[in-house]
Order: C-alpha cells, then sequence, then structure tokens
C-alpha cells in the first residue's frame, strides 16, 4: 500500500528525517510513534502530498484514495449531514451526473457504479458516524456554523471516517472528542476495512487498534509488530541487548589494550602485540540505541487535612442564567475520593465541575464547604489566559506576589520546567508545556481538590504517563473529566454518570460503560433500519458489476497472493527479530546467533522480492479495475 524509500526532509535547519524507510501493507492498522518534535505530524503531511519530501520518495498504487482531516473546520449554513455527506466526492459527482446525463450506456455506467459504492446506504452512514460523534438526530439538521469550533472539528473527522478512504491518516483524533466518542471511534477503527495510520497520544488507542508500530527513532523509521506496550517491550529487550553487548566488548577491548600495554615492547611478545592491536582496529564499536524515556515528572504539592466532608450537596441545581442544566444533585466528596465523570459532551459534567470549583453559583439547594478549602481548577480553555509574552516564571510570580523567587522555581520544577525552561517565553513552549504550565499554576496553593477537566490534552504518552502517578500519589481528592480511558482506569475508583439532567453513582466499570454505549448505538441502528424502506432493487446493475469483476479476478488472486506472502514474511521477520531481542540466546551456543542471523539475512532480501512483486500486482489489478469501472 504505502511504500517510504529513504525518506529525507529539513525542517526550520533540522532534519527530521534522514533516509528513513518503511512499508505499511494493504489492510494494516499502523501507529506513528515517537517524542513530541519528532516529525510524526510532518510524515502524515508529506504521504498527503502537503509538504515535499527533500529526498527519497513515498509512493502509493495507482488509484488509491487517502483521506485526512482538514485543517480548517467546516462553517457554513450547510446542515451537518450535508457536509458529511459532501465529503465522498465521487458519490457527489455521480449524483450530479445522474441529473443531467443523456446517454443511456453512460446512465448505466452511473448506476452501476453508484450501486458499487452502495450510495443508497449513505445517508444512514453518515448518520450513524455523526451519531456516534455525539452529534443526535436534531444536531444532524442544524447548520456547522451553529457549532462550537471543537464540535465542527468532529464533524471535518465525520466526513473522512465517511469517505471510507482506503488509506486514512488520523493526527490525534481524539483531541476534540469527550469519552464517549473516543470509545466509539477506538470501535470504529478496530473494524475499519482499509489502511490506517494513526498518530496518538492515547495510550488505549495505541494498544487496541494497531497491527504495526512505526518508531520515529533519531531520523529513521523503526517498525514492529503490534501495538504500544509490544513496541515498548521489543524496545526495552533491544536496549538491554546492546548495552550487554557493549559492555562485554569494552571488557574485550580492555583485556586487549592491556595486553598491548604490557608487551608492546618486549621483542618476544611484539608480534602478539601487533596482532591485538590490529584487532583492537577491526573491532566495530556497538551502535546502541538512543533511551529516550522521559524524565517528566509531575509532583503535586500536598495538602494539609481537613475533616471531612471537603463538600456536599442536597438537593441541588445548577445552570446558566435562569435555565437549569443539573438538578436534584445530592453528592458528598472526601479527601480520598478519586472520581471520574462519565457522560457525553454537552450532558453536563463542565457545569459541574465549576459549581464544585465554586465557579458557578447553586440555583436551587445547597452546598456546603469549609472556610479553609482550597479547590485547584483546570480547564483547557485556561491556556487563553497566560500571557504569551511572559516567561512561566514570571507568569507565576503574578499569581503568587509574595512567594520567593527560589519557591516558584522549585514549584515550576515540579511540573517539568528547569531553569531554561522557566526563562522561555511562553508564546514559545509547546501544547503540552502549557499544559503542564497550568498545572504548575492550578496548584499552587496545594489545593485540597483537583479539578481535572480534560487534562491530557496535548499532553504526549509519558506526560499523560507521569500525570498518572503524580495523581495517585496525591494526597487530597482528585475529580476528573477525561476522553483517556487509561487514565481514568488507572486512578479514578468511583464513576459518576452525568446524564438526563442529574448526576448518579455508576456501579460497573469502563469496561460495563464501553458494552453500555455499544449495546445503545446497536439499537439506535436497528431501530433506524427498521424505519427505513429497503428501496427499489438493483439487481440488473449489480449482475453487470459482478461480471466486470469476474473478469478481473486473475489480477485480483495474483496481488491478494503476493499480499499474503508479505504479510507471512513480516511476521515471520518479526518473529526473528523478537528471537534477537531475548537476552538468553547470546548466553547460549554461538553458532545458535549465527544461524538465527543467517536466517533473518535472507528473509529480508525474500521479503523486498515479494514486496516488489506485490507492489507490481497491486498497481496492475488497481489499473485495469479503473478502466473497467470497478471499485478495486
Amino acid at each position: 500500500m504505502l511504500h517510504i524509500n529513504e525518506l529525507t526532509f529539513r525542517y526550520g535547519g533540522r532534519v527530521l528525517f534522514d533516509h528513513a524507510t518503511a512499508v505499511v501493507p494493504k489492510g494494516h492498522r499502523v501507529a506513528l510513534v515517537g517524542r513530541n518534535g519528532t516529525g510524526k505530524s510532518t510524515l502524515l503531511k508529506l504521504i498527503a502530498g502537503r509538504l515535499t519530501p527533500d529526498g527519497g520518495s513515498i509512493t502509493l498504487p495507482a488509484g488509491v484514495r487517502f483521506g485526512m482531516v482538514a485543517q480548517e473546520a467546516p462553517a457554513g449554513d450547510t446542515s451537518l449531514i450535508d457536509t458529511v455527506l459532501a465529503a465522498d466526492t465521487e458519490r457527489s459527482a455521480l449524483l450530479a451526473e445522474a441529473d443531467t446525463a443523456t446517454d443511456p450506456a453512460r446512465i448505466g455506467e452511473i448506476h452501476t457504479r453508484l450501486a458499487d459504492i452502495e450510495a443508497h446506504t449513505a445517508p444512514a452512514r453518515a448518520a450513524q458516524i455523526l451519531a456516534g460523534l455525539g452529534f443526535d438526530a436534531e444536531a444532524q439538521q442544524r447548520p456547522c456554523a451553529a457549532f462550537s469550533g471543537g464540535w465542527r472539528m468532529r464533524v471535518a473527522l465525520a466526513g473522512v471516517l465517511f469517505s471510507r478512504p482506503d488509506l486514512l491518516l488520523l493526527d490525534e483524533p481524539t483531541n476534540h472528542l469527550d469519552l464517549e466518542a473516543t470509545l466509539w471511534l477506538e470501535n470504529y477503527l478496530r473494524n475499519y476495512p482499509h489502511t490506517v495510520l494513526l498518530v496518538s497520544h492515547d495510550r488505549d488507542l495505541l494498544n487496541s487498534i494497531p497491527t504495526t508500530t512505526i518508531h520515529v527513532d533519531n531520523t529513521k523509521l523503526v517498525t514492529y509488530a503490534g501495538g504500544y506496550d509490544q513496541f515498548l517491550r521489543i524496545r526495552r529487550a533491544n536496549i538491554e541487548r546492546l548495552q550487554a553487548r557493549a559492555a562485554k566488548q569494552e571488557a574485550v577491548r580492555k583485556h586487549l589494550q592491556s595486553f598491548i600495554d604490557r608487551f608492546r615492547a618486549k621483542a618476544t611478545k611484539a608480534r602478539q602485540a601487533q596482532s591485538r592491536i590490529k584487532a583492537l582496529e577491526r573491532m566495530e564499536p556497538v551502535v546502541g540505541i538512543e533511551d529516550d524515556e522521559s524524565s517528566i515528572s509531575f509532583n503535586f504539592p500536598q495538602p494539609d487535612a481537613l475533616p471531612p466532608p471537603l463538600i456536599t450537596l442536597e438537593n441541588l441545581t445548577v445552570g446558566y442564567g435562569e435555565r437549569p442544566i443539573l438538578k436534584r444533585l445530592n453528592l458528598r466528596i472526601d479527601m480520598d475520593d478519586r472520581i471520574a465523570l462519565l457522560g457525553a459532551n454537552g450532558n453536563g459534567k463542565s457545569t459541574l465541575v465549576k459549581l464544585l470549583a465554586g465557579r458557578l453559583t447553586p440555583m436551587d439547594g445547597e452546598m456546603r464547604r469549609p472556610s479553609k478549602l482550597r479547590v485547584g481548577y483546570f480547564a483547557q480553555h485556561q491556556a487563553e489566559e497566560l500571557n504569551l509574552d511572559y516567561t512561566p516564571i514570571r507568569q507565576v510570580q503574578a499569581t503568587m506576589p509574595l512567594a520567593p523567587e527560589e519557591k516558584v522555581r522549585a514549584h515550576l520544577g515540579r511540573f517539568g520546567f528547569p531553569q531554561t525552561k522557566a526563562e522561555t517565553r511562553i508564546a514559545d513552549l509547546s501544547g503540552g508545556e502549557k499544559a503542564r504550565l497550568l498545572l504548575a499554576l492550578m496548584s499552587r496553593e496545594a489545593p485540597h481538590i483537583l479539578m481535572l477537566d480534560e487534562p491530557t490534552n496535548h499532553l504526549d504518552v509519558d506526560s499523560r504517563e507521569a500525570l498518572i502517578q503524580a495523581i495517585n500519589a496525591f494526597e487530597g481528592a482528585v475529580i476528573l473529566i477525561s476522553h483517556d480511558p487509561h487514565l481514568i482506569e488507572l486512578t479514578a475508583d468511583r464513576l459518576l454518570l452525568v446524564a438526563d439532567g442529574t448526576c448518579q453513582p455508576y456501579d460497573g466499570d469502563l469496561d460495563d460503560y464501553r458494552r453500555m454505549l455499544l449495546e445503545k448505538a446497536r439499537a439506535e441502528r436497528s431501530a433506524g433500519d427498521a424505519g427505513r424502506d429497503s428501496g427499489p432493487s438493483r439487481k440488473d446493475q449489480r449482475r453487470a458489476s459482478a461480471e466486470a469483476r469476474a473478469a478481473l479476478a486473475p489480477l485480483k488472486r495474483k496481488a491478494t497472493d503476493a499480499e499474503k506472502l508479505v504479510t507471512r514474511l513480516s511476521d515471520e521477520k518479526s518473529r526473528l527479530q523478537e528471537r534477537l531481542a531475548d537476552p538468553a540466546l547470546y548466553d547460549g551456543p554461538a553458532d545458535a546467533l549465527t544461524k538465527v542471523q543467517k536466517e533473518l539475512g535472507a528473509l529480508e532480501k525474500r521479503l523486498a522480492a515479494a514486496e516488489e512483486e506485490w507492489l507490481a500486482a497491486a498497481e496492475a489489478y488497481e489499473a485495469a479495475a479503473g478502466e473497467a469501472g470497478v471499485a478495486a
């Protein structure tokens, strides 16, 4: 499907890719991982043709359709459902041509192609995708302009998913989603019928979706079988193996050098000393793998104790103006609570957090809290309140005017801001660094409760893991809204469901919640299918399409067989690489190691030849299919 050959690309005077090579077989779901700034998003833009390589090539078979979410969110008066339907440009063009075509043969071709792409099911498919991303039937009929930027980016994502491209390129697709939409997307991508290339910091997505992981490592692309956790295990084993080899080599080197130093001047040992000098010169250094594990750590300051409860709500109503959002709220929060709020966006999760943080006043009922209670409140929109011309240290000093500079610097250090970063303009910080600065600001007074509303947006995987450790080490209460299931599962011990205008305890776990959402989606889909007319028969068009596909069967079979061979050889290569990553292999007989290395070398040659054969067969089939008007 996708060949990246000797890719070289420079950006801002820095080399992001230097003769990088990778292959993505058709139908594979691939996670692209690496530290922030290594070029993951840039690679997607290079594949999509939005950027031009400085060297090498990116090759796709002829006629392959790729999809990538537009950088600009859709706007205007067009309804959401019509915006998504328009994303399938082929269907839209065929429908427009069908209204004006007069040639009977061309009319037949149009309707055959519309049948092949299942155009008659398009409105239902578009509605299902929009529903999965959080838009009910009423919202789907409203214009794009009626929604905020985050919701309109969901519409852009829905359009790409609806168009069902052969190569789906996704860059942080969950950034504008809530947990419910994230869980739906995870299930959707796991069953996606074509090729997916995904950049994400959501560990659950990186484990549940990919069949392959490609690591952007020191300007190269390194391929691993399986998801993110398996990639970490193999990489760690490789690092330990190379470290062991390097240690053994250094011991040999010291032994040779010691002999040379002792006997070089002795005539009886001169020949042997020279032999060892040559051996030392021939010894190739072991090339190590750079261990890029993050040193970032979060450390929330610990609060002083307060008698329980910290907050009590009794039959409380809260909303905006005279419009109530949540009613009949009865809730108690204690110092050791770890609470995650579930419920779709728009149900009132953020409203509840603002109430608890003291940002909203109850409309009715009672809320009790100690006068000495300190609350730390985090929300992504607070990034707009940062002064971009300030440095982190100056921003924190503005909120702690009486604190000595040493205390301010120590607090920033808790959140990964050493001296140089603490003195960098906020405008020059990454999104993740700004998020960490907001965490530092909200916790500066050692709050008794942390209110975290989507704290992981813009945080990479390592920073998310550091946040999990910091939350678990914190001795106060935590109330969390997040679309990251991994974060919720590892930090929350109470789940509250915000739905139907109130908030109630949820007795199950996240797996139960996933099942509930999927069952609800299936029930809604079944009800929709039952309510739709099956429509007129397309028997004749489908018969003609079937005959055309039958004529192409030999070419398709050859391409399929070639692809299966590539997949089998790739799996065998991964198996051999895992054996080479096993330290036990190096403690055994030397001939066993040599045998595996020879097998891997021979296999890599076979794989390269098989990939070339597969690419040629796939291009031949797709070209013939295009001429025949049949979907490849």
